[in-house]
Parts: C-alpha cells; sequence; structure tokens
C-alpha cells in the first residue's frame, strides 16, 4: 500500500509526502530522520492521508496536494477530519 498525507508542524506549516509505509514515515519525522523540512519544526501531526495500490498513483497526488495553495489544503483536511477519526 502506497499513502500520500499531509502532516501539521508545530510552527503552523503543512508538509506533504508519499510513502508505502505511513507509520514508520511519521515516526522517522517526528524523529528528525524524515524530510529536511520537518526537522525542527516538532510536533508533527498527520492530518490527513490517502492510499493507492500504485506508487506511480501515489507520487502524482503527491506532485497534485503540493501545487495546491494553502486554503485548498485546509479544505481537503476539513473534509477528511469530518469524515475520518483523527485526532
Amino acid at each position: 500500500m502506497n499513502y500520500v498525507y499531509i502532516l501539521l508542524c508545530g510552527d503552523g506549516s503543512l508538509y506533504t509526502g508519499w510513502t508505502n509505509n505511513l507509520e514508520k514515515r511519521f515516526k522517522d519525522h517526528c524523529n528528525s530522520k524524515g524530510a529536511k523540512y520537518t526537522r525542527g519544526r516538532g510536533p508533527l501531526k498527520i492530518v490527513y492521508f490517502e492510499t493507492f495500490e500504485d506508487k506511480v498513483d501515489a507520487m502524482k497526488r503527491e506532485y497534485a496536494i503540493k501545487k495546491l495553495r494553502r486554503e485548498e489544503k485546509d479544505n481537503l483536511i476539513k473534509n477528511f477530519k469530518e469524515h475520518v477519526d483523527i485526532d
């Protein structure tokens, strides 16, 4: 399984990425072993994710989300939280 995810950083910024192991990748981010962008921006929180069977589809979706304006990303997150029980 492949995932596209959005993290909320401690400074209020958002980080979008993809992985084939969401739990491990999140731990990597939290332990400063993930992307340079998330280092020193904790605490981090997963606020959105999508699943894909195909890696290429996940990478395309990551690219599309990264091109969205902040308001559009916030709407994705809001709608996601209304349908999935995450905190």
